[in-house]
């Protein structure tokens, strides 16, 4: 397949409700329409994981990631301007609602305060997936609950690869650094802590 039909089938997938598996900026993840609060239960599914444990969602930029939180902080505008390696930042005030619809976060997406962890990938093509969607995708690490993160596409487990709807072929996987993101928690004053370095 070529890369824009790839990127088609994808967005197809996930516009139907439909999982994925699929390369990002940091390591392979599993993602969903981050408003599909069924597609969403079915990652938890997938992964054999609680739905009391936030997800990392992927974003195409600060537009998008200010349509699904109450308010960016200034100093999350800073951070995203200035960074330069993969870094999600936790937001508080998500705009969720239970059922999930295009406008709302499934609040399965989010954590108990009510903050939400988004990145703007590096990777083009991640960014284009989620500003073509118009809304975030989920992204969690290809790995039943509690089992280590797969490095590479080929590390990941085959009944995982099973359960999604899509695959994304690993020719697509250009810039994985094989390596989580660091993580920021903000506020609205400014305040910031270090989650994962």
């Amino acid at each position: 397949m070529k890369p824009e039909e790839i990127l088609a089938e994808a967005l197809r997938t996930l516009r139907e409700g439909g999982t994925i598996l699929y390369p990002t900026d940091t390591v392979w993840g599993l993602g969903c329409d981050a408003t599909n609060a069924d597609a969403v239960a079915r990652i938890f599914e997938i992964k054999q994981r609680s739905d009391s444990k936030s997800l990392v969602l992927l974003a195409s930029d600060l537009d998008m990631v200010a349509k699904f939180v109450k308010e960016i902080p200034d100093i999350a505008i800073d951070l995203v301007e200035v960074n330069d390696a993969p870094m999600t930042i936790i937001y508080p005030g998500a705009v969720c609602s239970e059922t999930g619809d295009k406008w709302h976060l499934a609040a399965s997406c989010v954590a108990a305060d009510g903050s939400v962890g988004i990145r703007i990938p590096l990777m083009d093509w991640c960014r284009q997936l989620a500003f073509k969607l118009g809304r975030p995708v989920v992204s969690t690490s290809a790995n039943i609950s509690g089992e280590p993160t797969p490095q590479r596409f080929s590390d990941i487990p085959q009944e995982m690869k099973d359960a999604v709807d899509f695959v994304v072929p690993p020719s697509v996987d250009t810039q994985s650094r094989g390596k989580a993101s660091q993580i920021l928690k903000v506020g609205l004053r400014g305040e910031i802590e270090i989650i994962r370095k």
